[in-house]
C-alpha cells in the first residue's frame, strides 16, 4: 500500500495533469494546487493555549490546522490515506516546520483521523470552495 502511495505521489509531483483529474487545470489557493499529497502531523498538548499565527488561541479540541501558504480561514478536507478517514479543518496557523510535511492538524483532528499513536501519516489535503 505504501509503495502504491509513493508511486502516486511521484506521478503527481512530476506531472501536474495526472493530479488535475478530468476538469483540466487545478485551481490554486495561496500558491498551492487544490490538492496536495504528503505527510500530516499534529500539534502536541504542549501547544494548547498558545497564540497561533492568526492571533487565535490554539485549542487542541477544535478542528484547526497549520499550513505554510494557505490563507487563514481556508477550509480543507484532510484524508488519512492509510485508513480512509477524513476530517474538515480550518487553517489558522503556519507550519509545519519539518521538511516533508504538508500540514499540522490539531490534536482533535489527529484523533478523528486516527493517527495520534503514529504521530505522522500519509495524507491528502484538499482545499474546499469558499472560506
Amino acid at each position: 500500500m505504501r509503495l502504491l502511495l509513493v508511486a502516486v505521489f511521484l506521478i503527481c509531483t512530476t506531472s501536474l495533469t495526472a493530479c488535475a483529474g478530468s476538469g483540466g487545470d487545478p485551481s490554486e489557493v495561496g500558491g498551492v494546487s487544490s490538492q496536495e499529497l504528503g505527510l500530516a502531523s499534529y500539534y502536541g498538548h504542549q501547544y494548547h493555549g498558545r497564540t497561533t499565527a492568526n492571533g487565535e488561541t490554539y485549542d487542541e479540541n477544535q478542528l484547526t490546522a497549520a499550513h505554510r501558504t494557505l490563507p487563514f480561514g481556508t477550509r480543507v478536507r484532510v484524508t488519512n490515506l492509510e485508513n480512509g478517514k477524513t476530517v474538515l479543518l480550518r487553517i489558522n496557523d503556519r507550519g509545519p516546520f519539518v521538511d516533508g510535511r504538508i500540514i499540522d492538524v490539531s490534536w482533535r483532528g489527529a484523533q478523528d483521523l486516527d493517527f495520534v499513536r503514529e504521530g505522522v501519516v500519509e495524507a491528502k489535503v484538499e482545499v474546499l470552495p469558499g472560506r
